[in-house]
C-alpha cells in the first residue's frame, strides 16, 4: 500500500491534459435538472470529454491509463513488493539453516518465472532457527515500507511442508473479504506461493516453519488503509506480480476494488466514495452514523468502485467531491484521472443557464480556467449552491446509468476545504 498526496483532491482541476481532443462543436438534448426533468433543448454543447448528450445523459466513458500515471522525461524504477522480499529473506534464512555458512546473495522467483538477485543485509544462526534480513527496495514509488527490513525466521519442523506465520509487525487479519482467513497474518496468496516456493528449493521435502516479521511495521501501517480493512498490527505482505510499478494505476485500481469488498463483506449495503483525503474527511462528518469501512478514498477509480458495490450486492452509493472531480462524472467520464480527461467548463456553462444565469455568466463560466474558478464565479453571483445542486444531480444520474440501476445513488460538493457541503441531492446535507 502506498502513500498518496490526495490525487484526487488536488489534480481534479485541469482543463487541458494530453491526448485529449480540442472541442468541437456537436449538438445534442441538454438535461435540465432543476426539478429532475428533462428540458427542452438547451444551448450548443461542444464535446471535450464525453461527446454528445443525448436523451439518456452523456455518454458514459471510463478510460484506462499507461502502466505509469505521469508523463516523465525518463522513466520511473520499478522495485521489489514486500512479498518479494519476504520470499528472499526466507530463501536466506534457510540457506543458512541448511549450510551454517551466511548467505551474501540469494536468488528467487518471481510468479513470472523471472529469476531475481537479492543482497542479504543481515543472517544469524541461532541454535535451531536461522534468521535472515532483506531491505525492502520500492523503486521510484513513494511506498510507505521503502526501507523496510523483511525477516524471516526459520526452524524444522516434524512432516512435510511450509508453516507460514506472521511475527511482530506483519498485520493479522481480523475481518473478512480479503480472500485470507480472520485470525491470520495479511500475508496475501501470491507472496504465500512465492514463500513457499523458495523455501522449498532449500529444504527439499522437510518440513519447515517460517516467521515472517518486520520491524516498525506497526508503525508504517498506520499511512496505509490496513486498519479500516481490519488488518490490525502491522503491515501487510503484498504483491501479484513481485515488481513495484510507480504509481500503478493498477495497484490503485485494486485497492478501491478490495477496499469495496471489505465492506460488502462485512454486510454493509451503502458505500461512500471520496476524492481524496479531504473529502473524506468531510464525508465521515455528514455520515457519522456509517461505519468507517465504508468510506473508500476512490480517487480516480469511479467506475471500478460503481462495478464492484454492484457485483457484490451492495444497493446504495453516496459520492462526496470537489466541483473538478464531479464535473467529470457529470460528463459522463467515470475514470477521472487529468491525463485521460478534462474539466469541461462548456457544461459549467450550460448548467449556469439552466439555473437563470445570465448570458453573460455563462460565458465566462464557459470560459473559466479550472472547475474552482467556475466555482468562484457562480458563489460571486449567488448561485453556488443552485448550480451545485444541478451538477450534483447529473453526477447522481451518471453513476445509477453506470450501475445499471442495481444502486441508489446521492450527491454532495464539498467546498475546497473538504469540511462543508455546498450542494448536494439531499438538501439536509447542505451547511
Amino acid at each position: 500500500m502506498t502513500e498518496q498526496l490526495d490525487p484526487g483532491d488536488l489534480a481534479a482541476e485541469a482543463v487541458a491534459a494530453p491526448g485529449v481532443p480540442a472541442r468541437r462543436p456537436v449538438r445534442g438534448r441538454v438535461r435540465k435538472q432543476v426539478s429532475g426533468e428533462v428540458g427542452p433543448d438547451g444551448p450548443e454543447l461542444r464535446e471535450q470529454v464525453s461527446g454528445v448528450v443525448g436523451p439518456d445523459g452523456p455518454e458514459l466513458r471510463e478510460p484506462d491509463l499507461p502502466r505509469t500515471a505521469k508523463d516523465r522525461p525518463k522513466a520511473l524504477r520499478t522495485g521489489w513488493t514486500t512479498g518479494t522480499c519476504a520470499s528472499a529473506a526466507a530463501k536466506a534464512a534457510m540457506e543458512l539453516l541448511v549450510g551454517g555458512v551466511p548467505p551474501r546473495w540469494v536468488e528467487v522467483a518471481l510468479p513470472s518465472g523471472r529469476r531475481v538477485t537479492f543482497a542479504v543485509a543481515e543472517s544469524v544462526l541461532d541454535g535451531d532457527e536461522a534468521r535472515a534480513v532483506v531491505v525492502k527496495d520500492a523503486g521510484d514509488d513513494p511506498d510507505v515500507t521503502h526501507g523496510a527490513r523483511l525477516t524471516a525466521t526459520v526452524r524444522w519442523l516434524d512432516g512435510a511442508g511450509v508453516a507460514l506465520r506472521g511475527g511482530s509487525g506483519v498485520g493479522t487479519v481480523t475481518r473478512p473479504g480479503l480472500g485470507l482467513d480472520v485470525g491470520g497474518p495479511a500475508i496475501n496468496p501470491v507472496p504465500r506461493q512465492m514463500i513457499t516456493q523458495a523455501v522449498a528449493e532449500v529444504a527439499g521435502g522437510r518440513g519447515v516453519e517460517v516467521v515472517i516479521s518486520v520491524p516498525d511495521g506497526e508503525r508504517m501501517a498506520r499511512k496505509t488503509t490496513n486498519r479500516r480493512l481490519g488488518i490490525l498490527g502491522g503491515i501487510s505482505i503484498l504483491g501479484t506480480t513481485g515488481i513495484v510499478r510507480p504509481f500503478s494505476t493498477a495497484s490503485w485500481r485494486a485497492s478501491v476494488m478490495q477496499a469495496v469488498q471489505v465492506a460488502a463483506a462485512q454486510g454493509e449495503q451503502t458505500i461512500v466514495l471520496c476524492t481524496g483525503g479531504r473529502t473524506e474527511a468531510g464525508a465521515m462528518a455528514l455520515l457519522p452514523g456509517l461505519p468507517e469501512v465504508c468510506f473508500v478514498e476512490v480517487g480516480d477509480f469511479t467506475g471500478a468502485a460503481l462495478r464492484t458495490a454492484a457485483e457484490r450486492g451492495m444497493t446504495g452509493v453516496v459520492f462526496v467531491g470537489m466541483a473538478g472531480k464531479l464535473t467529470k462524472l457529470a460528463a459522463g467520464v467515470l475514470m477521472t484521472h487529468y491525463t485521460r480527461s478534462a474539466v469541461d467548463t462548456v457544461l459549467l456553462g450550460q448548467v449556469t443557464t439552466a439555473v437563470g444565469g445570465s448570458a453573460e455568466l455563462a460565458a465566462q463560466v464557459d470560459g473559466a480556467n479550472t472547475a474552482r474558478h467556475a466555482y468562484e464565479l457562480w458563489e460571486a453571483a449567488g448561485l453556488l449552491r443552485a448550480a451545485g445542486d444541478v451538477l450534483c444531480a447529473r453526477v447522481r444520474d451518471v453513476l445509477v446509468r453506470f450501475g445499471k440501476g442495481a444502486l441508489r445513488a446521492d450527491v454532495a460538493m464539498v467546498d475546497f476545504t473538504g469540511k462543508t457541503v455546498v450542494a448536494a441531492t439531499r438538501p439536509e446535507w447542505v451547511a
